[in-house]
């Protein structure tokens, strides 16, 4: 990954950029010795608006090379705390291996979920989220990156992160257009009634390849819970292209460098893995 740590001296220097990137007390403590910064250097980067089909104005973030021609394009979906500045430095990264990269502020109309000090506010407020209206969002998302010049639709992959993990496999679902997902620790569990269903409950309508990077040790996702989305793979014949690939004595969140829960060596051997997942499934 073409990334450099950011040089956080103090705690002054540290809280102010956690407050540029973001990073909320609720997402706190933060690794800042370990926070990733991708320069934009030979990147197209920048955000804007696009129309939901609501009329709602969603905040998108995009990146993709500075170079002629179209990138196949992958779509970003945040954690909890949506489309902060670690989420873009992913579209940034992704860009950098090639990628028009897509973000999407997935909580738009419930609020900045990054201004919330207390998790159990943070979880209420994502919560209110309905697969359907995250559906809607993402499917503006895609016409929108349809018009874009450096764009291919054609070549469609998803990537996500915790919540996003989740999502990843549920739009999977959704959407026949895509050609390929990687899950990173997608939650397992239902969240009812805006997300009543799981990934095991449609793991036969799934329309690609998804590649599900779990922890061995995620409290919030245990291996039972893990076990059993094998089992619905299995049970619907899509084990044969999908896969879980479990990393063993690794928590949560381990991709994410803002956090205590990275591991550096885990989080390099799945970003390899998911970019050899998207080329080998003709997203590239």
């Amino acid at each position: 990954m073409n990334t450099r740590p950011a040089s956080l001296k103090s705690r002054r220097e540290f809280l102010v950029a956690s407050a540029a990137a973001g990073i909320a007390v609720s997402m706190q403590p933060v690794c800042a010795q370990t926070m990733i910064v991708t320069p934009a250097e030979g990147l197209d980067c920048g955000g804007t608006r696009i129309t939901a089909k609501d009329g709602t104005k969603l905040p998108v973030y995009f990146a993709a090379p500075q170079r002629t021609g179209k990138c196949a394009t992958i779509l970003v979906i945040p954690e909890i705390w949506g489309a902060h500045e670690h989420i873009k430095d992913v579209a940034r990264r992704l860009a950098k291996a090639g990628y028009f990269a897509l973000v999407v502020e997935p909580y738009t109309r419930i609020g900045d979920l990054t201004k919330l000090p207390e998790i159990k506010d943070v979880l209420a407020g994502a919560n209110q989220l309905t697969d359907a209206q995250c559906f809607a969002d993402l499917d503006a998302a895609v016409a929108w990156a349809g018009t874009q010049p450096k764009a291919d639709i054609g070549r469609l992959g998803i990537t996500g992160f915790c919540r996003g993990g989740r999502m990843t496999w549920m739009y999977t679902a959704h959407n026949p257009g895509i050609k390929a997902g990687v899950a990173w620790y997608g939650g397992l569990n239902p969240n009812p009634p805006a997300q009543a269903q799981t990934p095991a409950d449609i793991a036969g309508q799934l329309h690609a390849p998804v590649l599900g990077l779990y922890g061995g040790a995620d409290t919030g996702i245990p291996q039972a819970a893990v076990d059993r989305l094998n089992a619905a793979l299995k049970a619907a014949g899509k084990d044969a292209t999908c896969q879980i690939h479990v990393y063993p004595d690794m928590p949560h969140a381990f991709h994410a460098d803002y956090r205590p829960s990275y591991r550096k060596e885990t989080a390099e051997d799945g970003w390899k893995r998911m970019l050899a997942w998207f080329s080998k499934n003709g997203v590239v």
